[in-house]
C-alpha cells in the first residue's frame, strides 16, 4: 500500500507518548469512535485496544492488537473491523532531533477488504490515513 507521511515539529518521544496511550486511539484514528478498554501493558506485543468503529447505530465492536513494537521507533498493529476484515498497520517514526517524520502504511489482510483491487483501496485509505496522521501530529504537538 502507498505510504502516507507527515512531519511533526516534536521529537519522536512525544509522538510515541500518544501511541503508547491507548485511550487516545479514538482521538487520532479516523473511524474509531469509542475506546471500551485498553489491555494492561499496552503497547506491548499481544496487547489490545478494544474499540468501537462507526457511527451509531451502525457501530462495530472490535479490537486492534500490537503485533510488533520498537518503542520510540515503530509499531505494527492488526486492526480488526469484522465483517469488513483485518488490516496490518505500520507506523514508523524517523528522528530528526526536534522533529519527527511519521510514515503510515496500511494493508488489508483478511476478509472482503483484502479482495478489493489495490488502486481502489489506496483511493480510500490514503485520504483517511492523511487525516489520521494529521490528528496524531496535533496530539503530539499539544503534549
Amino acid at each position: 500500500m502507498a505510504p502516507v507521511r507527515t512531519e511533526v515539529p516534536v521529537p519522536p518521544a512525544r509522538v510515541w507518548d500518544v501511541l503508547a496511550d491507548g485511550w487516545t486511539y479514538a482521538s487520532w484514528v479516523v473511524g474509531a469512535s469509542h475506546i471500551r478498554s485498553v489491555d494492561p501493558g499496552w503497547p506491548a506485543v499481544g496487547t489490545r485496544i478494544h474499540h468501537s468503529v462507526g457511527v451509531w447505530p451502525a457501530v462495530i465492536q472490535d479490537a486492534t492488537e500490537v503485533v510488533a513494537a520498537d518503542p520510540g521507533r515503530s509499531i505494527d498493529l492488526e486492526a480488526r473491523v469484522w465483517p469488513a476484515g483485518t488490516a496490518h498497520v505500520r507506523l514508523e517514526l524517523l528522528d530528526h532531533g526536534d522533529r519527527t517524520t511519521i510514515t503510515m502504511t496500511e494493508q488489508p489482510r483478511r476478509g472482503p477488504l483484502a479482495l478489493v483491487p489495490r488502486f481502489l483501496v489506496d483511493a480510500l485509505l490514503i485520504p483517511r490515513n492523511r487525516e489520521t496522521l494529521s490528528r496524531l501530529s496535533d496530539l503530539a504537538a499539544a503534549r
